[in-house]
């Protein structure tokens, strides 16, 4: 069904109801077929959401193609990670391993037989997707320094359809995602297995952390962009709304399981890290508030790790200061540059 036809449907089905299904008053006939109605409007309305998440992501895959040839050959890859969330264990298809897409950026500059430093990037947002508006930049500037890039669109991306945008699993199985990218490329694409970084801003800095915090020995570089890092304190600040959404994710409130959110807080792992890592963060951010950040930068001083990171005072863009177009954000992404050289290459 397209979305006019949807919406047409949507609009009928609301003009119709009631003198098609009139009941007595209060009667339980009624409030059945307001029920079904707005479950079926609701059903529509999710159908258009993923039509529409799909259609962009037609058009950006098509983006990334034709801007980045000129620098890079560009593929899309499909491969397999831990298996998807089924609720028969009975059902067929149940245990299969999902199936994960990922973009690939090889440097056109790279010569036959020769092996390149690798850099696993993660895109940002809990429902969201490796999109050129806010990307591209970055993958050039790496592309240009030499680097094979991959890029996992993990379980919970968009334009993939309703059934991987339903198998988020909140610092659980997609984190496993990342990890089965990183993988895949080191086996496929000519890189440098003991060359591997990670990086990733916002959720992507929280898969970088928890790869790195993960398996410490699979990557020899990390960069974290105002990373999330403590959702116990993330749920202290954010509202019900969002905390209603995490309660999706995970299966509880962070009050009713505080263990849990600590479990997939970055925070809580800092005596595990041996990877070279650089946190960025800002004191403006809008979105991943600074005092995640610097909880995590204390634990990991507390148990003793190297690591560098830079906190700015009010950076232009909030949450976005080093993924725009600034003599500050381009700065930024120069140190960012200068980083993951010194231990890649």
């Amino acid at each position: 069904m397209s979305r006019r036809s949807a919406s047409l449907f949507v609009a009928t089905l609301l003009a119709l109801a009631p003198p098609a299904f009139s009941q007595p008053p209060g009667g339980d006939g009624k409030d059945a077929t307001i029920a079904s109605l707005q479950a079926e409007i609701r059903r529509l309305q999710t159908q258009q959401m993923h039509q529409g998440q799909q259609i962009r992501k037609d058009i950006d895959d098509w983006m990334w193609f034709s801007r980045m040839a000129d620098i890079a050959k560009v593929d899309k890859v499909r491969f397999t990670s831990k298996p998807a969330r089924m609720s028969n264990p009975t059902g067929q298809g149940y245990g299969n391993p999902l199936i994960i897409s990922a973009y690939t950026f090889t440097p056109l500059s790279l010569k036959a037989g020769q092996k390149a430093p690798l850099m696993v990037v993660v895109h940002q947002g809990i429902h969201g997707s490796y999109e050129t508006l806010l990307d591209l930049r970055t993958a050039r500037e790496l592309l240009a320094e030499g680097y094979v890039i991959v890029a996992p669109e993990y379980r919970g991306s968009t334009g993939y359809g309703g059934f991987l945008y339903d198998q988020i699993d909140y610092g659980g199985a997609e984190i496993d995602d990342t990890y089965a990218a990183r993988n895949w490329a080191v086996e496929n694409l000519p890189v440098d297995p003991l060359k591997v970084g990670i990086m990733g801003f916002s959720h992507g800095g929280y898969h970088t952390l928890m790869n790195i915090l993960t398996w410490p020995k699979a990557y020899q570089a990390a960069y974290a962009g105002v990373p999330v890092a403590d959702l116990v304190a993330r749920m202290g600040y954010k509202d019900d709304r969002y905390r209603d959404i995490f309660e999706g994710f995970i299966g509880k409130t962070a009050d009713q399981d505080v263990a849990e959110y600590k479990k997939r807080s970055p925070y809580a792992h800092a005596s595990k890290l041996e990877t070279p890592l650089l946190i960025h963060s800002t004191t403006n951010d809008e979105d991943v508030n600074v005092l995640e950040v610097e909880h995590l930068i204390d634990s990991l001083k507390a148990a003793g790790k190297k690591f560098e990171y830079k906190i700015y005072d009010n950076a232009p863009g909030g949450h976005y200061f080093n993924r725009i177009d600034t003599p500050l954000a381009r700065e930024s992404r120069k140190e960012i540059l200068a980083f993951l050289a010194k231990h890649l290459k």
